[in-house]
């Protein structure tokens, strides 16, 4: 039997490498698709039967072209994970209008672009698993947040339309909203004070997307969300 496919946009040393490695040691052929190539190139070398795509999803026509490359070189996806992220800080009268534009079109149009191009496969198959992975920003804007927090919002409900579209036809859509501080180099750095139980882990997220992935069709999620125990709410 031939290994299921796994795309997951956004590919950086966090969560997308975390999630590259889950999916992979629960069997699957990993496209890894990020902007820095020789990150890519560095993890396909770690994960067998991965392969690296330089795609900016933001553009259309490289979603095109990557997706075409991955139906030839692995087949078509059973799992899609919209993981590329464009984020700022600021409020709405700091920001620049074109960095809010940017970030819309990485994190809300990528994921448009992806799930039109793939989501046709899964139908005909009758099974697939779209995730998409968020943040607290999704669900509230809070003033430093203007330049990023609305491109989230529209993602999650980009991502509750399609789940209502796909869903009846056996395609699962998800949200995951990650309501905490990743473990990564740059935010220890940041908050160099907080203990680990501080942050989650990108290990774990990929657990949790992996659950979500496979979960029974008779007990399907939509909204999901994860924090540290001791993350105030």
């Amino acid at each position: 039997m031939t290994a299921p496919v796994c795309l997951i946009s956004g590919v950086g040393p966090g969560t997308g490498s975390a999630l590259a490695r889950r999916f992979t040691e629960g069997g699957h052929r990993v496209a890894l698709l990020a902007r820095n190539e020789a990150r890519l190139t560095a993890l396909e070398q770690q994960l067998p039967g991965a392969k690296a795509y330089r795609c900016d999803v933001s553009d259309p026509g490289q979603v095109e072209a990557v997706a075409s490359a991955v139906e030839r070189d692995l087949g078509n996806p059973a799992v899609l994970i919209h993981n590329a992220v464009g984020g700022a800080f600021g409020t709405f009268r700091e920001i620049d209008p074109e960095i809010l534009n940017r970030n819309f079109q990485v994190n809300t149009m990528g994921l448009l672009y992806l799930a039109r191009r793939f989501a046709p496969a899964m139908i005909s198959a009758g099974k697939g698993a779209i995730v998409a992975t968020g943040n607290t920003s999704a669900l509230r804007g809070k003033a430093g947040f203007a330049g990023f927090a609305p491109t989230k919002a529209a993602q999650r409900i980009l991502a509750e339309a399609m789940a209502r579209d796909l869903g009846p036809q056996g395609v699962h859509v998800a949200y995951l909203v990650i309501d905490a501080v990743i473990d990564l180099e740059w935010t220890r750095k940041r908050w160099p004070d907080r203990p680990d139980d501080f942050f989650i882990k990108p290990k774990a997220i990929a657990e949790e997307v992996w659950h979500i992935a496979h979960q029974d069709r008779s007990a399907w999620s939509f909204n999901v969300e994860i924090r540290p125990f001791g993350e105030v709410w």
